[in-house]
């Protein structure tokens, strides 16, 4: 295959991901090219002439084949396979039976499709509520949240893609601790994203350490209060702990809602930057900003040329609406009538590197809140141009642009873009780079990750000190990650998706202030991760509570030893028994050297100290199966990577095997092809570019 351009890592996702292939799995996209030529001649076809069809294919090919502005993934899939091409929905969910049932099913189809779903759960009844019909009670909205959970998980995208929801609960709904507490075990609802719908009287009481009112949707009436600071004190918690809930700041949101007319908005995609009223939908494009870096213009930067593929990518939007495939009548009717689109922005950090600016700086703020603004203002100009010849959207006398031309309610989005930033060679979104050198585990193979701009100045400079300007995510504080959110939600008419990253010794007080401070800046909402977090969790909520005690050796125990073949020759593997359980494990290896026989010794004691400690054998099979090694080799039990996969390979022998996936504070991977994942909440697989959040 040619690469045309592209990265090596970039085809192999454009293989695995986007290419069409025909029912015989053969591929019918045989070349970058080929892909983008299908898409900008689907997407062409909203043109009213073949002459102009023919011309905004060509722009459309152009901008997409330089990488200069790349569509949201759904778009990539979809165009020309009769698929939904948009990538954000919001469905409601209203109290009764039937409304549930409904939004399963439609969120269902939603996810078929390879979309994501936000969901408000404020409208059901609490929890142990009177059910006139039936006589019982009311299971709540967390309940519900789990069977909409449920189904997700048994619907697969297309092979490529699975389902990503965001649940959110109004502060002041009587169920919000359980909302609150209900993925805190670290394993729960993986389907999930939670949110707090956080008002200003919440946030202001939250300041003032007032009571707060809460409202009963069923009665339709206040039915108490709550102390404002203990419920923001378990959101914090909580975060820190496992990252969610995050925080939606609804009353900003509705505050800066173009088509408030329509009522409020209530919910938002799952990954934050799109809000929506229900059946809503939304399709995504970004621009690679490291491309418009030129030395010798103004301000470091190609603005005319800026401005040029904007207005490209504003009319390729606007034309995905028309030549869409959309899951629902409902979704179809609201989305041609307020026609909103998100043209956004990745490569930031590239951009900043390239031109010598460090990104936790005023200069670099500078720097975002002229992109900003010039890109709402050139999409708006957009925007109205089109409006002349194609017509205002339909609900503009519902919206603050009434009596004004405007053919979308929205232009600007910050959206995550983490497989199509890989695509286009760049930083993703506005977020940091996180590592400038990765390496990912496949198998019984190793692939490293270099970003280009950090080996371009390597390669330059003698492998010398780097510059400040080379900066990574965990190196930028938190303050700096919410300040570069805030400086884009200034001019972004939707919203700003953005990780708040934290080292894993942050402190929760440390996550209250970043709460705190995301609501004074007036962004509209906030999700932070604690590295490491989410492990760490699943590592310690598997133990019993309390301090453990290893327990004591009798002076014999029954035991079994076997024998396994690995890289480093053979391995004999002890597993004593106590009450018919597990209780320790003895190794040591023939025939290699004294560093190898003192690494085998250190598991073996190291295992038996946890199996002594009362930890499930089980939990440390995952812990050691899989782990790579410098020597894997087949073996008549098929592949043995290193000495700990061998010794969790001895104990299935003896105890089964364990069906849980393994997890650990280091090694997070990817579900479709192995890789490791870089440690965030939303990360995307350097390998075949699988999202945990598509």
């Amino acid at each position: 295959m040619a690469t045309e351009g592209f990265s090596q890592n970039a085809l192999k996702i454009l293989e695995t991901r986007y290419f069409m292939k025909n029912e015989k799995g053969e591929r019918q996209d045989k070349s970058p090219s080929d892909l983008f030529r299908r898409v900008s001649e689907y997407v062409a076809s909203a043109e009213k002439t073949k002459t102009a069809q023919k011309k905004w294919a060509e722009k459309f090919f152009d901008v997409m084949m330089a990488r200069d502005f790349i569509p949201n993934s759904p778009t990539l899939t979809g165009a020309g396979r009769n698929l939904c091409l948009s990538a954000c929905f919001v469905l409601p969910i209203e109290d009764s039976m039937e409304s549930i049932f409904e939004t399963v099913r439609n969120a269902a189809l939603v996810h078929k499709e390879g979309g994501g779903t936000g969901f408000d759960f404020s409208h059901l009844r609490p929890n142990g509520s009177f059910v006139r019909k039936t006589q019982g009670v009311a299971s709540g909205p967390v309940s519900f949240l789990r069977v909409i959970d449920s189904a997700t998980e048994a619907v697969k995208q297309g092979g490529t893609r699975r389902g990503a929801n965001i649940g959110i609960l109004r502060v002041d709904h009587p169920d919000i601790e359980e909302f609150i507490r209900m993925k805190r075990d670290g394993k729960s609802l993986n389907n999930f994203n939670i949110s707090v719908a956080a008002t200003n009287e919440f946030m202001e009481a939250v300041k003032n350490d007032r009571d707060y009112d809460i409202y009963n949707p069923y009665l339709g009436e206040i039915v108490g209060q709550k102390n404002a600071r203990k419920i923001f004190d378990m959101i914090v918690e909580a975060a820190w702990e496992v990252g969610d809930p995050g925080l939606l700041f609804i009353d900003k949101i509705n505050e800066n809602n173009p088509t408030i007319g329509l009522g409020p908005i209530q919910a938002t995609n799952p990954c934050g930057e799109q809000p929506l009223h229900e059946y809503e939908s939304c399709n995504l494009g970004s621009l690679n900003l490291s491309h418009f870096f030129h030395p010798t213009k103004k301000d470091k930067f190609d603005w005319k040329k800026f401005a040029e593929v904007i207005f490209v990518g504003v009319r390729f939007l606007d034309n995905v609406i028309e030549v869409n495939r959309y899951p629902l009548p409902q979704i179809e009717k609201i989305t041609k009538a307020n026609r909103r689109i998100g043209m956004g922005v990745m490569g930031l950090a590239d951009l900043l590197i390239k031109m010598g600016i460090k990104y936790d700086t005023p200069e670099a703020i500078q720097v975002v809140e002229k992109i900003g603004s010039y890109l709402k203002e050139q999409a708006e100009a957009e925007s109205e141009r089109l409006a002349e010849n194609r017509g205002n959207f339909p609900n503009i006398s519902k919206s603050i642009f009434n009596g004004k031309k405007r053919r979308n309610a929205t232009v600007f989005t910050i959206a995550p873009t983490g497989t199509i930033s890989r695509l286009a060679g760049c930083s993703s979104s506005i977020e940091p780079v996180f590592a400038f050198e990765f390496t990912s585990k496949i198998i019984d193979r190793e692939i490293k990750d270099i970003h280009p701009l950090y080996q371009e100045w390597k390669q330059n400079n003698n492998n010398g000190p780097l510059p400040d300007y080379f900066v990574t995510a965990h190196e930028i504080s938190p303050e700096w990650h919410i300040r570069m959110q805030a400086a884009f939600q200034k001019h972004v008419d939707n919203s700003v998706s953005k990780t708040i990253n934290f080292p894993n010794d942050a402190k929760i007080e440390d996550v209250e202030k970043a709460f705190l401070l995301a609501y004074d800046l007036n962004t509209k909402g906030i999700t932070i991760y604690r590295d490491g977090c989410r492990a760490e969790q699943v590592l310690y909520k598997s133990l019993p509570s309390g301090k453990r005690i290893p327990k004591e050796r009798p002076n014999s125990l029954p035991s079994v030893t076997d024998k396994i073949k690995t890289g480093f020759g053979n391995l004999y593997v002890t597993i004593s028994y106590f009450d018919q359980k597990p209780f320790e494990v003895f190794t040591s290896i023939g025939k290699s050297g004294y560093s190898t026989m003192a690494d085998a010794e250190a598991l073996g004691r190291l295992t038996s100290l946890s199996l002594r400690s009362g930890v499930d054998p089980k939990e440390v099979i995952n812990q050691l199966r899989g782990i790579g090694g410098s020597e894997p080799i087949f073996t008549e039990g098929g592949l043995v990577q290193s000495i700990p996969d061998a010794i969790a390979k001895v104990l299935e022998r003896h105890l089964g095997e364990s069906t849980n996936n393994r997890k650990d504070f280091f090694d997070i991977n990817c579900k479709e092809c192995g890789a490791s994942l870089p440690d965030e909440k939303c990360p995307t697989c350097p390998n075949c570019g699988f999202s945990r959040c598509s």
